[in-house]
């Protein structure tokens, strides 16, 4: 048993350096005071559907940004709500010239809605820089002036940011920092950058910024239109261009909500889990069994020892030791990413979540449940990597 529990501390130390150095790594975009004064052509691109809650903060943050050389279109993609009428009342404050309207075409065939809405916004798109950016997101006026000064200072194809998450009931503190966790602790940041394994991928489809040339090299969105989690895929079909992707932390410059409740989180971590994972089923049951030995299992064997009164180096000692290595990573990721540190005291239940949602993303493929978002039904369809 002790020789089981030093093994458990092995690899938390070994992701403990993992995650020190991924916070080293990921840097925040650069200052804007030494950028030129004139800069690229930017087009700013919102899918929205269903957003009548979030577009009009995210419309707003974009008309007010500091960089003058910028177009913002906007595509609502069958809207049932009253996304098109707000969107329609911030065009005539602002101007046609300002804010571009655009209603999309019915979902083609074959593609996933949001892959078929940015197809149809870069079809759209006038710019030399391209950024697509999720309609509940929120930006501080220097994000896009940011972003073209992190484009240009990293040589990137294609930049995507960490942004920060906000949460606000407990459903969103129990289980939205696992994102972060996850990415802070499994994957070398700096490798996605660096290396050309297209294992080594990830972007944040939140905010991706991309180079014309290089949207246009890969097919744009075609390239992921069967694919439910496009903004991996969309790294690793940069990668296999020949482009260079960069990570910046995006904490300081844009604010996203993901989900408002646990019915929301749910539905949307079990469509994405194991898309992200490339539906490879190894790779989702060494998740869960990773997740099990070296942060749940710690809590039952102390609570055992507790339990028994038994006070042994096995059934204490280490397990309490191994939590508390625990505490620190997800301590350090929360401050990095401005994460409450009181929700870090939730960590063995989010951990707990995160099996859930794991086991029942893997189910909705296997048997072939498919999932539903934003009034539409998809079948799972992807690839290995």
């Amino acid at each position: 048993m002790i020789v089981y529990q030093l093994v458990i501390i092995f690899f938390l130390l070994v992701f403990t350096g993992i995650v020190l150095r991924n916070l080293f790594d990921l840097r925040y975009l650069p200052s804007t005071e030494n950028f030129p004064g004139k800069g690229p052509f930017v087009s700013v691109l919102v899918p929205a559907r269903n957003e009548e809650h979030n577009i009009r903060a995210c419309i707003a943050s974009l008309l007010a940004q500091d960089y003058d050389l910028m177009e913002i279109v906007v595509l609502d993609d069958g809207s049932t709500d009253r996304t098109l009428a707000i969107l329609q009342e911030l065009q005539g404050q602002a101007g046609s010239s300002r804010l571009k309207i655009i209603k999309g075409t019915p979902l083609a065939h074959d593609w996933h809605g949001k892959a078929w809405a940015c197809q149809q916004l870069g079809h759209e798109a006038k710019g030399e820089l391209l950024l697509f950016t999720d309609a509940d997101t929120v930006h501080a006026p220097s994000s896009i002036r940011r972003a073209v000064a992190g484009i240009d200072e990293s040589g990137a194809d294609m930049l995507s940011l960490t942004p920060y998450q906000e949460m606000k009931t407990f459903a969103e503190h129990l289980v939205v920092p696992v994102i972060y966790f996850i990415l802070i602790c499994y994957l070398p940041l700096a490798m996605v950058s660096r290396s050309r394994f297209l294992s080594l991928c990830f972007a944040n489809g939140q905010f991706i910024m991309f180079r014309r040339d290089m949207y246009q090299r890969i097919g744009g969105h075609a390239s992921v239109r069967r694919d439910l989690v496009e903004d991996v895929w969309l790294c690793k079909a940069v990668k296999k261009a020949g482009g260079k992707v960069t990570i910046y932390n995006g904490t300081s410059t844009v604010t996203c909500r993901m989900y408002r409740n646990m019915k929301e989180i749910w539905h949307g971590f079990s469509k994405n889990l194991f898309a992200g994972l490339g539906y490879n089923t190894a790779g989702m049951f060494g998740l869960i069994i990773m997740t099990m030995m070296l942060y749940i299992l710690p809590y039952f064997f102390l609570f055992y020892g507790l339990l028994v009164s038994e006070y042994s180096i096995a059934l204490f000692w280490l397990p309490l030791f191994q939590i508390k290595l625990a505490l620190i990573n997800r301590v350090l990721i929360a401050v990095r990413f401005r994460q409450s540190l009181a929700g870090s005291l939730l960590h063995g239940l989010s951990q707990i979540a995160l099996v859930a949602i794991a086991v029942n993303s893997f189910y909705l493929v296997t048997f072939g449940k498919g999932a539903s978002w934003k009034g539409r039904r998809y079948n799972f369809a992807g690839r290995t990597p």
